[in-house]
C-alpha cells in the first residue's frame, strides 16, 4: 500500500507534463494548414461577371508616367494572429521597396503606394479607374498573392511528452509556399501591358513551444522573398516590353511630354518612344517627299 502511495507523485507529474505538452501543441499550428490569397480575376470581375470586350485602340503612354501600385484586397482579415493574413504594415513596406527599385527611371515621374482599403470600397475596372483618377495615375500595378503554410510533427516529436522535450527538441516542421503576381494595366484602356510573378518556398524546424512564432516569421520572410523576386522579374518584363515596342509599334503609342514631371531628360524608353512613333507613322511615297 505504501509503495502505491509513493507512485502517486510520479503519476501526477507525468499527467501534468503530458497536459502541458498537449496545451502547447493545441495552442500552436502543429498539424494544421492555413492559407491566404487575393485574386486579381475576382477583383476585376466580381460576382462572376463576364469580361467585356476589349476596347478598340491602343494604349497611349505619355512619358514620364505616373504609376500606382497596390495589393489586390485579400479574402481574409490582415494580421498573423489568427494564423492567416498579411499585416498592412508589411504590405506597405514591401510595396515601398518595389517603388524604390524603379524610382530612378527617367520615364517614371512618380510611383504612388496605394492603401488596400482604397480598392476595397469599389471593385472591378471601374474601381481601379476611380482610384487612378483620385491619384492622377496613368498606369496601375495590381499585386495579387497566394500563400499556404502548415506545420506537422516529425518522428522526433515523440519527445514532446516531456516538458524538456517540448522546449528543446525541434520536432515540428513548418513549411510555407508563397506566390505573388503583379499585373500592370494602362488605366484609360484597361489593357494589360505586362505582368511578372515571384515565388518562394521554405521550411524551418522548431520546438513545440516555438512553432507559432517560427511559422509567423517564415510567413513574413517568404512573402518578402517572393516580392523581391517579383521585382527582379518586373524589371526584366519591362525591358522585354521596351524591346517589343521596337518590333510591335501598335503595342502602345508612346509620347514624351516635357514638363509633366520626372527628370526631364530622354531616357531609354523615351528614345524607344521616338522610334515607335517613327515606325507607326505612315511611310511617304517618293513623290510625297519631293518639295
Amino acid at each position: 500500500m505504501r509503495r502505491d502511495v509513493r507512485l502517486i507523485p510520479i503519476i501526477v507529474f507525468c499527467c501534468l507534463a503530458a497536459g502541458c505538452t498537449s496545451f502547447w501543441q493545441a495552442g500552436s499550428s502543429s498539424g494544421s494548414r492555413d492559407g491566404v490569397s487575393s485574386s486579381l480575376v475576382d477583383y476585376l470581375y466580381p460576382k462572376g461577371e463576364v469580361p467585356p470586350e476589349q476596347p478598340e485602340g491602343i494604349p497611349r503612354l505619355d512619358l514620364p508616367l505616373r504609376a500606382g501600385i497596390a495589393f489586390v484586397p485579400s479574402r481574409y482579415p490582415s494580421g498573423f494572429g489568427s494564423g492567416i493574413g498579411i499585416p498592412e504594415a508589411t504590405k506597405a513596406e514591401l510595396l515601398a521597396r518595389v517603388r524604390d527599385a524603379f524610382a530612378d527611371r527617367e520615364y517614371i515621374a512618380h510611383i504612388e503606394v496605394i492603401p488596400e482599403t482604397y480598392l476595397r470600397s469599389s471593385q472591378g475596372f471601374e474601381g481601379m479607374q476611380q482610384v487612378a483618377r483620385l491619384y492622377g495615375l496613368d498606369v496601375m500595378a495590381l499585386v495579387s498573392y497566394d500563400q499556404v503554410s502548415g506545420s506537422h510533427d516529425t518522428d522526433a516529436s515523440v519527445l514532446y511528452w516531456t516538458i524538456v522535450g517540448a522546449y528543446v527538441v525541434k520536432g515540428t516542421k513548418n513549411a510555407v509556399n508563397t506566390f505573388v503576381d503583379t499585373a500592370v494595366f494602362d488605366v484609360p484602356t484597361r489593357r494589360l501591358l505586362f505582368r511578372a510573378p515571384g515565388t518562394d518556398q521554405r521550411d524551418a524546424r522548431s520546438t513545440a513551444v516555438e512553432s507559432n512564432e517560427t511559422l509567423r516569421r517564415e510567413r513574413t520572410g517568404s512573402f518578402a522573398a517572393a516580392m523581391d523576386k517579383m521585382t527582379v522579374n518586373l524589371e526584366a518584363e519591362l525591358e522585354r516590353f521596351e524591346d517589343r515596342l521596337k518590333s510591335e509599334p501598335t503595342l502602345a503609342e508612346v509620347n514624351w511630354e516635357e514638363g509633366k514631371g520626372g527628370s526631364g531628360s530622354f531616357g531609354l524608353l523615351a528614345l524607344l518612344a521616338l522610334l515607335a512613333m517613327g515606325l507607326a507613322a505612315p511611310q511617304l511615297t517618293s513623290s510625297e517627299r519631293r518639295p
